[in-house]
């Protein structure tokens, strides 16, 4: 790109709006928004900070930011004595909707090693959310796993499990993989029922993943049940988007 083309992109008229959220979100998302467009292309280098800065007519501060939340989306890449450049696309898992698989298996599947940090583990009286998704009253016994999950060293999920404390009576015995344990006990869900959202990262969850405050991520709450029909898996999970593609496929009713 040369000179005038970082003067159109960059003047305030066209990315700056009162009432759209602060500068460098705007910033970032036009950048992001310019560059899924094919405006700038992969290996283009971005003007130098204070140049950018002066063509946008903000603070390198406002910069600073927006830059920063692009390199941890991995759409910029920072490289040492060069400047910062648009990188190639990081390519996304695909993770069928379809499939009953725990993240130690998804991850087995695609060649990479799989890790948990356990951030939170414990028998608790249950929750009203869990006390709906686990059809438990007020008095029982609910046992919560709290992981951070990672595949080949990078933090990829954020998860969150409540099982009632009859299936789970040892949450300290999870490691890796829940779903090995449940299977080993007899107890693996053969059905589940999940809900996609998609929610701003903030706090502990943002730092926890590597992100920025703000990043986009997938919110999955999943409810899993027995094949006699009893719910024994309460899941909330937060997902990369930027390396998660939930897929499902979906087929002709036959009586339609």
């Amino acid at each position: 790109m040369n000179t005038d083309d970082h003067s159109r992109l960059f003047d305030p008229e066209v990315w700056f709006r009162t009432g759209r959220g602060p500068r460098y979100e705007q910033l970032y998302r036009h950048i992001s928004a310019a560059i899924a467009a094919g405006e700038i292309a992969v290996e283009t280098q971005l003007p130098p900070e204070r140049e950018l800065a002066e063509l946008a007519q903000v603070s390198r501060v406002t910069v600073r930011k927006a830059v920063a939340q692009l390199v941890d989306d991995g759409v910029l890449e920072q490289r040492r004595g060069a400047g910062t450049f648009v990188r190639l696309p990081r390519a996304k898992m695909d993770h069928s909707l379809s499939a009953l698989l725990s993240f130690t298996e998804y991850m087995h599947q695609r060649g990479k090693n799989s890790t948990s940090r356990i951030l939170r583990c414990g028998v608790f009286l249950p929750n009203p959310d869990e006390q709906i998704a686990l059809g438990l009253s007020g008095v029982d016994r609910v046992s919560r796993v709290d992981r951070l999950r990672s595949a080949d060293d990078m933090p990829m999920a954020l998860e969150w499990s409540s099982l009632p404390a009859d299936i789970l009576p040892d949450p300290d015995s999870v490691e890796t993989s829940l779903y090995d344990i449940l299977r080993a006990a007899g107890t693996a869900p053969s059905r589940a029922v999940q809900r996609i959202s998609a929610v701003n990262l903030s706090g502990a969850d943002a730092r926890l993943l590597n992100l920025s405050d703000g990043a986009a991520v997938l919110r999955i709450d999943r409810t899993a049940y027995l094949p006699s029909g009893r719910p024994i898996e309460y899941t909330r999970g937060l997902y990369r988007s930027d390396i998660y593609d939930f897929v499902a496929e979906l087929r002709l009713d036959s009586n339609s």
